[in-house]
């Protein structure tokens, strides 16, 4: 249902789990519609990576009808909805605006933020870092590893995914001049990420949110690390759910919060 400039709520939700089913989350996590109404008459979407009181004051002064975000602002059981906490806060005021609220996490790492990332480094010869999910069908999982477009030294790797991701710094474990063929990626936190990419040959994991134990315990094993943040990686997100609303529903208006990495390095 809609009329020439807007969507109903449920038809885009619709579309969003045929992209990145639900099925596809991790068992922990809390996706899908967590605010709001299904049968919201929409025709502005906020896209943000996190719902920050921020993100939810832009969406509301914008006049958007709905948020879409990846990281979900509800994780654990809530018990109560009020403004004592900035949780409760933040709902409070999206559904009082009456802004339908999505979000789209685990489930969009495996069915599009692996690929997305790939496609950035321009990963060849690609393969499912870690599977999470598999059926008669399909495998399906967190993180991509394959062939970077040539052979570089970890120093050239680091600086290449400095450029290609728009980063003002990133945190490297390894020898730099150590040769870099065969690469794994996966955007967000990558603690558990070492051992697949170490069982998949890979020579750099480029990931986010390693401490200093992972990164001693990588490079025991061989393995280089190139931590390009949480945001770093994931802020992806935004312009490729935004190129897919504009293709999939372009009789409504899109727009990215402004957003920026919440924290910043003295050097």
């Amino acid at each position: 249902m809609g009329n020439e400039n807007s969507v109903e709520c449920s038809i885009i939700i619709e579309s969003l789990e045929q992209l990145c089913a639900p099925v596809f989350a991790e068992s922990w996590d809390n996706v899908g519609l967590l605010a709001g109404r299904r049968d919201k008459q929409v025709k502005k979407i906020c896209i943000a990576l996190d719902a920050t009181d921020e993100v939810v004051e832009e969406a509301v002064r914008n006049g958007a009808d709905m948020l879409l975000t990846h990281h979900p602002l509800i994780f654990s059981p809530m018990k109560k909805i009020n403004t004592d906490d900035f949780i409760g806060r933040r709902l409070v005021q999206l559904i009082g605006h009456d802004i339908s609220y999505y979000a789209m996490h685990t489930n969009f790492d495996v069915m599009g933020m692996a690929d997305a990332a790939a496609d950035e480094i321009r990963l060849k010869d690609r393969h499912v870092l870690s599977i999470t999910y598999e059926d008669e069908i399909a495998k399906e999982g967190i993180g991509r590893y394959g062939r970077l477009p040539q052979v570089m030294t970890l120093e050239e790797c680091a600086s290449y995914v400095k450029d290609v991701f728009h980063l003002e710094s990133i945190k490297i474990y390894g020898d730099r001049s150590m040769a870099i063929e065969c690469a794994a990626v996966s955007p967000g936190s990558g603690k558990s990420m070492i051992r697949p990419a170490v069982e998949a040959g890979a020579e750099v994991l480029i990931t986010g949110d390693i401490e200093h134990h992972e990164g001693l315990d990588a490079m025991a094993q061989g393995l280089a690390v190139i931590d390009a943040g949480h945001f770093g990686l994931e802020k992806i997100f935004v312009p490729y759910m935004m190129e897919y609303i504009r293709r999939e529903f372009p009789q409504i208006a899109v727009f990215a919060a402004r957003e920026k990495n919440p924290f910043w390095v003295m050097v």
